[in-house]
């Protein structure tokens, strides 16, 4: 994954926020959606584009781009930041291949310890039942 190059292929939208903040809230475009064409891109190669769409394809439209919104400050700047870091983010957690998971058996000791404490739980409820009466 090249960052620089990924830079250069994200788009930026600027939109008005909704929620409180005044008469300042419906002049402003404080609201930032970043667009990023998964399926285009050039800084990724196919086997990263075949792992982002399996892992984000609850995030994709259905032309295989990624929008993220973020509105969380007043500033449009800083919209802009934290939507950029949001999407790094994103990319490099979703990148990461998960390692392959080893089985392992439990010890002897561990499984002679289980039957032991079963056995002794076994003996402790026999000996609760009322004892039989032969006549």
């Amino acid at each position: 994954m090249n960052k620089e190059i990924i830079l250069k292929e994200l788009h930026f939208k600027a939109i008005r926020s909704s929620g409180a903040g005044g008469q300042h809230v419906n002049k402003v475009s404080s609201k930032i959606e970043l667009t990023f064409d998964l399926e285009n891109s050039e800084a990724l190669n196919d086997d990263e584009k075949t792992l982002l769409k399996s892992k984000l394809s609850s995030k994709l439209t259905t032309e295989n781009s990624l929008i993220l919104t973020v509105e969380e400050t007043r500033s449009q700047h800083k919209n802009k930041e934290l939507a950029i870091k949001k999407f790094i983010s994103l990319m490099e957690t979703n990148l990461k291949k998960p390692k392959k998971r080893t089985p392992t058996k439990p010890s002897k000791a561990v499984i002679k310890k289980r039957l032991e404490t079963k056995e002794k739980t076994s003996v402790k409820k026999a000996l609760r039942k009322k004892p039989k009466l032969d006549s």
